[in-house]
């Protein structure tokens, strides 16, 4: 009979000796759970970059990568949208608690590392953006600002110019909220020409009211029920329909 100490070195040698056994997967070869992922780089790639895009290309939505809407939102702000999305827009939830799939603990790994990537404050020449959020604005004073600040690209009705699209359009206007035109006011989109707030240098900046009154301008574009409505049904009738 084997004395038991014996058995349980034996043992022991069996089971170190399984791991170096013709085709096991070696540990640092092991793939990780989903929720053991901690590079920034795989997290922006599986759930970032498809809709947002990277410092490569452009995506559909606000650019991440881009020193000015690091400077408008804050890290409190990244983290409470990437957590809990935007309700009415095709931003999802993507923390647990919300029922998407990252752990607290990546969604801090993705704020560090854009802030860490593409953050750059000195981008700015110092001057501070307009807050994240603020009070409504007003839309008869909007249409103003409108033809002040953004007809000479997106045409004089917002249905689009020589330079910029429709940004009135009812199935747009009902993807977006009205924060996520305000971003867009204040931070532009480079990748596709579009300035920041403080224009092309043609004329002063957007003040904070110029932006607000803009942002309830588009707002009282958007449809009650946004989207193409169905065409009509034609029925064809038989000889026995009457």
């Amino acid at each position: 009979m084997i004395p038991r100490a014996l058995a349980v070195a034996l043992a022991v040698l069996l089971a170190a000796g399984c791991d170096r056994l013709p085709g096991r997967p070696q540990p640092g070869s092991r793939p990780l759970r989903p929720s053991q992922v901690a590079d920034f780089a795989t997290l922006y790639a599986a759930n970032c970059a498809g809709c947002h895009g990277d410092e490569r290309r452009p995506g559909a939505a606000v650019a991440l990568a881009d020193p000015v809407y690091l400077a408008f939102a804050d890290d409190a702000t990244l983290r409470a949208v990437t957590s809990g999305g935007v309700p009415g827009t095709a931003m999802p939830a993507f923390a647990r608690s919300a029922g998407g799939s990252l752990t607290d603990a990546q969604i801090g790994i993705l704020v560090d590392g854009m802030r860490t990537r593409w953050g750059r404050p000195e981008a700015l020449g110092g001057v501070r953006p307009p807050p994240y959020s603020t009070q409504s604005g007003d839309a008869i004073s909007g249409a103003r600002s409108y033809a002040t600040h953004c007809a000479s690209c997106h045409g004089p009705t917002g249905s689009g110019g020589a330079r910029g699209g429709s940004v009135v359009d009812g199935s747009y206007l009902g993807l977006v909220s009205d924060q996520s035109l305000r971003t867009a006011v204040v931070v532009g989109r480079p990748a596709l020409g579009m300035p920041d707030w403080r224009g092309d240098g043609a004329r002063a900046p957007m003040s904070d009211a110029d932006i607000a009154d803009v942002v309830a301008w588009l707002a009282a574009q958007r449809p009650e029920f946004p989207g193409q409505p169905y065409p009509a049904r034609t029925v064809k009738r038989g000889r026995d329909d009457g």
